[in-house]
């Protein structure tokens, strides 16, 4: 990690404020952000979830997404990895997007 000098402080300083002053020029607000688990699946992560958390086997979901069960299986271990979870059961429970 490096110190950065006053001078550079100063100036991120003034580029944040020229950003705010910019943005509020524009009638923008910026979105107030929101860790959420479920940020960090992909775009097709939260479908498969939302089909495994209905009770629906992986076969099910397959023939329902067109996909392989193997490949639903991949899914679910990603899904479950990134949400911290080891079940399907656990799955039903999380309030999902």
């Amino acid at each position: 990690m490096t110190v950065r000098s006053t001078d550079d402080q100063r100036r991120l300083s003034a580029r944040g404020q020229r950003a705010a002053r910019e943005s509020r020029a524009t009638g923008e607000h910026p979105r107030k952000r929101t860790a959420q688990p479920t940020d960090s699946l992909t775009a097709h992560e939260p479908h498969i979830a939302r089909l495994v958390a209905t009770a629906a086997t992986s076969r099910e979901v397959a023939a329902h997404l067109f996909l392989s069960p193997r490949t639903v299986e991949a899914h679910l271990r990603d899904i479950f990895r990134k949400l911290g979870i080891a079940s399907r059961r656990q799955l039903r429970e999380l309030p999902l997007p």
